[in-house]
């Protein structure tokens, strides 16, 4: 074997060991969808809020809303909605517009309603509601 000869066969080798164990990987089964949000709401659990925190003290206001652990929570002014951040469109966050009185999707335009229910699409599923109660200062959401 002359030297040309060893060194196309150390450079060939060296590249399959290399690329062999990205290419192994992309071959293994991958059950994550691509559009999940990794801030999904918790499951089964119960979301306390105080709000006399500053952290919260929005959510005492009508229209006021914020984002807590993957639920946007809303005073509707006649009680509180919980529902999914995550568009159910393409997994893109959504915010509540107190203007228009809508969630809206910055990603693709998707409308929902106070209730998750969709106003304009592309998405064609409602976003989850969770319940919620009021307890003095104390808001509890059940996940």
């Amino acid at each position: 074997m002359n030297r040309r000869e060893y060194l196309q066969k150390f450079v060939l080798g060296g590249t399959v060991l290399i690329l062999a164990p990205s290419v192994l990987e992309s071959c293994t089964k991958n059950n994550q969808n691509p559009f999940e949000n990794p801030n999904q709401p918790p499951s089964g659990k119960t979301i306390t809020l105080d709000l006399n925190s500053a952290d919260y003290s929005i959510l005492k206001n009508t229209g006021g809303s914020k984002i807590v652990q993957g639920i946007l929570v809303i005073n509707t002014g006649t009680g509180y909605a919980a529902l999914s951040s995550i568009c159910t469109h393409q997994g893109c966050t959504v915010g509540y517009n107190s203007t228009a009185n809508k969630i809206q999707c910055p990603c693709h335009g998707s409308e929902f309603s106070i209730t998750g229910s969709v106003i304009t699409g592309p998405a064609n599923a409602p976003l989850e509601s969770f319940p919620a109660t009021l307890n003095g200062t104390t808001l509890e959401i059940k996940t």
